[in-house]
C-alpha cells in the first residue's frame, strides 16, 4: 500500500499553491448566522489569511466608491474554527459589522491595496465555433453578453476588436471589454463568455484600466 500511494503522489501530484502571493478570495456564497453575524464562503485563490486579520472587499460596487475595509474575526473549515486559512482551501469567513445585503457573490476579499476593481480591460478571446456548442454568427463591436470572471458575473461590451470588423467563430482576437459595473481583476485572469447558459467564448485580461 505505502509503494502504491508513492506512486500515486509522483503521477498525481499536488497542485501548486501560491502561499507567498497576497491574499485573495472570490466570494461565491453570503450567509447569515444567527448572533454571529455575516459569514462569507468561497475557496483561496493564494496567499494566506490569518483570523482577525484586515481584508478589502472590491468588485461590483458603484464606480466612485471605495474599497471597504472589514476584520475577519473568525475563519471555519469542516465546522471547526481555525487560525488560518490557505491557499486553495474552501472556508467561511466571519465579517464584523457587515450586514447581509452589503456583501454579494462576485465581489472579491484582497489583502488591502493589492487588487483594484476597475471596469474598462484588453483580453485575448476566443469564439466557441457552433460545432462545439457556441455560435453561428460573428461578433461585433457593441456585443453584449455575460461574462464569467471566477464568481463575478457581469455584462459587458465588446468596445473594439484591435482594428478588426468582426470576429468569426473560431477566431481568436484581441479586443477592448467595458463592464457595467467595476470587476477585481488582473492581467492573467481568465473568463468564459455566455449568452443565456451557453458558453460561447473565452479568454484571458491582457491589461486592465
Amino acid at each position: 500500500i505505502t509503494e502504491l500511494l508513492a506512486a500515486m503522489q509522483v503521477h498525481f501530484p499536488d497542485p501548486a499553491r501560491d502561499y507567498e502571493a497576497s491574499f485573495m478570495m472570490p466570494i461565491e456564497g453570503v450567509h447569515t448566522i444567527k448572533g454571529r453575524g455575516t459569514v462569507v464562503t468561497g475557496r483561496i485563490a493564494r496567499g494566506v489569511l490569518k483570523a482577525g486579520a484586515t481584508v478589502e472587499i472590491i468588485g461590483l460596487t458603484d464606480a466612485e466608491a471605495k474599497p471597504r475595509q472589514v476584520v475577519v474575526t473568525s475563519i471555519e473549515m469542516f465546522h471547526k474554527d481555525q487560525a488560518e486559512a490557505r491557499a486553495g482551501e474552501n472556508c467561511g469567513l466571519l465579517l464584523r459589522g457587515v450586514d447581509r445585503e452589503e456583501v454579494v457573490r462576485g465581489q472579491v476579499l484582497i489583502a488591502p491595496g493589492s487588487v483594484k476593481a476597475y471596469t474598462k480591460a484588453t483580453a485575448e478571446m476566443f469564439v466557441i465555433p457552433e460545432k462545439e456548442g457556441g455560435r453561428h454568427s460573428p461578433i461585433y463591436e457593441g456585443y453584449r453578453p455575460q461574462f464569467f470572471l471566477g464568481t463575478t458575473d457581469v455584462t459587458g461590451t465588446l468596445v473594439g476588436l484591435d482594428g478588426a470588423k468582426m470576429l468569426t467563430p473560431g477566431d481568436h482576437g484581441k479586443v477592448s471589454l467595458e463592464f457595467q459595473k467595476p470587476v477585481g481583476m488582473e492581467p492573467g485572469m481568465r473568463f468564459a463568455v455566455r449568452e443565456g447558459s451557453k458558453t460561447v467564448g473565452a479568454g484571458v485580461i491582457l491589461s486592465v484600466a
